[in-house]
């Protein structure tokens, strides 16, 4: 509250179409696209600027997305993950990473790189849950043909893809989330 009475709604505001708390909720992995109902742009660019907005360990920012559209590399980004659902996404976010551009922890020479990308990738698929896209975090691709597909230099790396579409018509949400109380992992101390 302010000193005038005034309920303070500076971190109470929505984003978007959803409330934080109920988006976290509601967020479920998608396995089913509509191949033929594309993304508009300004609603890509939205998902994407979630990422960019991501912390970083010392802001280094150590990421690129890549935004996998066109058919001839999503034909080929889709030889990476063999799973019939994966083929019919219309859009395919890749993060990578840059080693040699991440802080480095002086005491034991630790890179963030992991960190920094799982980071990104979380504030794009809520940012999708969010636009009413589907996502789903995949870290089981074929490496070799997904580092082919897009020309993975080197110094880089990815650890986690996720495709991005809409559900086919009539899809329905399970609705319930398999989770553990909250008292079974949280210790204060």
């Amino acid at each position: 509250m302010h000193a005038n009475g005034k309920k303070n709604n500076t971190f109470v505001k929505k984003n978007g179409d959803m409330e934080f708390y109920k988006l976290i909720e509601q967020r479920e992995t998608l396995r089913e696209y509509d191949p033929a109902k594309k993304i508009p742009d300004e609603v890509l660019k939205r998902i994407l600027n979630a990422g960019r907005l991501a912390p970083s360990a010392a802001n280094r920012q150590p990421w690129t997305f890549v935004l996998v559209s066109s058919e001839n590399k999503l034909n080929e980004v889709k030889e990476s993950y063999q799973r019939h659902w994966f083929k019919n996404a219309p859009h395919i976010l890749v993060v990578k990473g840059d080693k040699t551009k991440t802080w480095i922890r002086q005491y034991d020479g630790y890179n963030p790189i992991e960190t920094d990308l799982a980071i990104a990738m979380d504030h794009m698929i809520l940012a999708a849950e969010n636009e009413g896209v589907g996502a789903c975090w995949i870290i089981a691709f074929d490496y070799e043909k997904l580092s082919k597909a897009i020309g993975l230099k080197e110094n880089e790396v990815v650890y986690c893809i996720t495709p991005l579409g809409y559900p086919p018509k009539g899809y329905k949400k399970r609705g319930k989330k398999i989770r553990k109380e909250l008292d079974e992992i949280v210790k204060v101390i």
